[in-house]
C-alpha cells in the first residue's frame, strides 16, 4: 500500500493536468455523513429512505416533508475543508490541477480555495425561486419553517440535482472537457455507482488512473493505482 501511495506521489509531481473526481468520501472526513451508509438511522425518524425523499416527485408531492429532511440532513454550515480539500487547492494554485469534478453539494472545495470545480449535483449554497428565478442564499431555507417562499409567492428550491432530474448540460460539458484533457485522473471517495456521473470516467484518455476508496468499486480493474484507504491518510503523503 505504501508503494502505491509513493507511486501516486511521483505521478502527481510529474503531472500538469490533474483531474480529481470525488464523491461523498471526500466530505465524510469533514463530518458530513454519507446517507447511503446510515439508512437505518434515518429510518428511525423518517417514513421514507433518503433516495425517495430526495426525488423530484417527492419534492412536488410532499414538499414540506422534503424540506424537513433537507434542513435536518443535507446542510452542514459548520463543516470545514479537510486535508484532501486543502491539498487540491494547493495543486490548483501551483497550476497542476485541471479541475475537480464532484458529486458533493457542500461547497467545501470552493471554501478551501478551488475555483475550477464542476458540481455535477449542484450546491446547497445556491437556491432559486421556481416562479421568478430570483437567487436566494442558503439562509432563506434555513431560517424559514415548512416550505420556503420567495417574495413573489414561488417556492424556493435548492439548486441541487434530485433523483429523477437530469444533470446541468453546461456543467457536464465542462467536466468532460477537463477529464478528456487530463494527464492524471484521481478518483476518490466514491463507489462509482451513481450514474450518469460515474460514466464520465470513460472520457479519460490518459495513461494513469488512480482510484482511492475504502471499499471496492466497479472500476477497480481499470485503475493502475488502487488504494483502499481513507482519502485523508493518502493525501497527507502527496
Amino acid at each position: 500500500m505504501e508503494e502505491a501511495i509513493q507511486k501516486l506521489a511521483e505521478l502527481v509531481s510529474k503531472s500538469e493536468h490533474i483531474v480529481f473526481f470525488g464523491g461523498a468520501g471526500v466530505s465524510t472526513e469533514s463530518g458530513i455523513p454519507d446517507f447511503r451508509s446510515v439508512d437505518g438511522l434515518y429510518h428511525q425518524k423518517y417514513d421514507y429512505p433518503p433516495e425517495t425523499i430526495l426525488s423530484h416527485s417527492f419534492f412536488l408531492q410532499r414538499t414540506k416533508e422534503f424540506y424537513d429532511f433537507y434542513r435536518d440532513k443535507m446542510i452542514y454550515l459548520d463543516a470545514k475543508p479537510n486535508a484532501t480539500h486543502l491539498k487540491l487547492a494547493t495543486w490548483e494554485q501551483q497550476g497542476k490541477l485541471e479541475g475537480i469534478v464532484t458529486q458533493n453539494i457542500d461547497g467545501l472545495h470552493q471554501m478551501a480555495g478551488n475555483k475550477k470545480v464542476y458540481e455535477l449535483h449542484g450546491s446547497t449554497y445556491r437556491n432559486y425561486c421556481t416562479r421568478c428565478h430570483k437567487f436566494h442564499p442558503i439562509e432563506a431555507i434555513l431560517d424559514s419553517e415548512g416550505i420556503p417562499y420567495c417574495e413573489c409567492g414561488g417556492i424556493i428550491k435548492p439548486d441541487v440535482v434530485l433523483y429523477e432530474e437530469g444533470l446541468d448540460d453546461t456543467t457536464v460539458t465542462n467536466a468532460i472537457q477537463a477529464i478528456s484533457h487530463a494527464d492524471l485522473m484521481i478518483v476518490g471517495g466514491t463507489s462509482l455507482s451513481v450514474y450518469p456521473a460515474a460514466g464520465m470516467l470513460q472520457y479519460y484518455q490518459g495513461n494513469h488512473l488512480a482510484l482511492i476508496n475504502k471499499s471496492a468499486t466497479p472500476y477497480d480493474s481499470n485503475a493502475d493505482i488502487l488504494i483502499q484507504k481513507g482519502l485523508g491518510e493518502v493525501f497527507a503523503h502527496l
